[in-house]
């Protein structure tokens, strides 16, 4: 199964990623194009690093959000990408692109979804409102990517305490650290054919033929 991650900044969740299908934590996968649309991202040194294919494609370059998104689509078309994982990929999703590989879209949230998703949140902003709520949990989300803004299915999710004296940064640092864990994860589950939707449910399909298991926090076989 062919895997590109779209990135725009230091990639640690590309790295979590490359990790695990280094280390046959996640089988039958490969990482076939680790795709961003900042040329100065560190993800994309990553990438090469592995030995991965990189391929910067910034949105300045082109006279529309349609029209990059339909070089995306052509650059991921043409290499018979089977999975895409959005891993800090700072580009608002054109619709086009969505339709083209409708449950083929994962992305990782530093929250729990849908609580503190949808516009504006993203990075610090999350954890400025998770704390500005009063809110004593957080965590992390990995989900499927609809048209709409962080409303697709969730797969799993990990739930992290608020500390009496965090900060954004602090409480960013020990989320990420969850990150780094569940998204491997769910790349694994989704590589071995265990995903299925269910509306906006997600059940994580057992081993054996014909059953599954709710549980959205399982832990790695």
């Amino acid at each position: 199964m062919k895997i590109a991650v779209l990135v725009s900044g230091g990639g640690t969740n590309l790295q979590a990623i490359i990790d695990a299908v280094k280390t046959k934590k996640i089988k039958n996968a490969k990482l076939a194009l680790v795709l961003s649309n900042n040329p100065d991202a560190y993800a994309v040194a990553r990438g090469d690093k592995a030995g991965i294919e990189t391929l910067v494609l910034s949105e300045k370059n082109y006279r529309s959000r349609l029209e990059h998104a339909k070089a995306l689509v052509k650059e991921l078309k043409k290499r018979k990408i089977d999975l895409i994982c959005l891993a800090g990929f700072m580009v608002i999703l054109n619709p086009y692109f969505i339709r083209h590989f409708k449950t083929k879209i994962l992305n990782i949230h530093p929250a729990l979804l849908p609580a503190f998703g949808g516009p504006g949140m993203y990075g610090h902003h999350v954890h400025e409102a998770v704390l500005n709520s009063g809110a004593k949990f957080s965590g992390c989300t990995v989900h499927f990517v609809d048209e709409g803004c962080d409303t697709g299915p969730i797969v799993l999710q990990k739930v992290v305490p608020v500390l009496d004296d965090d900060t954004p940064k602090t409480l960013a640092n020990r989320i990420l650290k969850f990150e780094h864990q569940i998204y491997p994860q769910a790349v694994k589950l989704f590589c071995e054919g265990r995903l299925k939707i269910e509306g906006k449910r997600v059940r994580i399909l057992k081993r054996c033929r014909g059953c599954y298991e709710s549980s959205y926090n399982r832990q790695w076989r």
